[in-house]
């Protein structure tokens, strides 16, 4: 006894036939849709992260200038991160240099001879630590050379343990993946086939009369 073909193939061709009577604006329906629920879904199940900023600022003395310590700033910006600073700031912060090196981030002003270090975590008073033993690791090796800088680094303001989350929220996260769900849906309604019904009937053009049509119409 044969099997019906119509049994194992039916459902599967019924609901190719229903998905190509979809509108086209389905696709950026479907697509934001999805893309909304994986980008909430990123953001609850995504670790919280939490930022803590340190400010150090550079004084010059009486020997030198304001130009002199701007750029010492900027120089001092840019080791902040090096090996030297963060081998003494992993034994206040209690973390070794690998993840000083991953957290932290330093940036300056071109108008003010200031450094702010950034530490991320995921627990807030670890982020706080971070910041604040790069920030005085790096104090102490600047000022080791004031005799020959003429510039002295201060501590500014210290990191306070955050109370909020620097990471994005799931509702930032749901909003962006819908964007880009609605534009992945809007990309393959462009390239998608069209269907038959939807191209323009080509004019047909006559062929050119034979000889013996010719001759009949003389």
């Amino acid at each position: 006894m044969t099997e019906n073909p119509t049994r194992t193939t039916g459902r599967p061709v019924t609901a190719l036939v229903r998905a190509k009577g979809l509108p086209p604006w389905s696709l950026l329906a479907a697509g934001a849709v999805l893309g909304g629920l994986l980008g909430g879904a990123y953001g609850e199940l995504k670790t919280p992260q939490y930022s803590a900023t340190s400010y150090v600022i550079a004084v010059p003395d009486e020997k030198s200038d304001p130009a002199a310590a701007l750029g010492f700033a900027q120089a001092y910006g840019r080791v902040a991160t090096q090996l030297a600073v963060l081998g003494d700031a992993q034994v206040w912060a209690g973390v070794p240099v690998s993840t000083l090196r991953e957290s932290v981030q330093t940036a300056t002003s071109p108008d003010a001879p200031m450094v702010a270090v950034t530490a991320t975590s995921a627990r807030p008073d670890l982020a706080a630590d971070m910041a604040n033993a790069v920030s005085r690791s790096l104090t102490r090796h600047a000022n080791s050379a004031e005799d020959s800088t003429h510039v002295e680094l201060l501590q500014f303001s210290r990191a306070m343990k955050p109370t909020e989350a620097s990471s994005a929220s799931s509702t930032v996260t749901g909003l962006v993946g819908a964007s880009a769900g609605g534009l992945l849906g809007g990309l393959v309604l462009l390239v998608r086939p069209r269907r038959s019904s939807d191209v323009a009937p080509t004019a047909s053009v006559p062929g050119p009369a034979t000889a013996a049509d010719v001759h009949g119409q003389l």
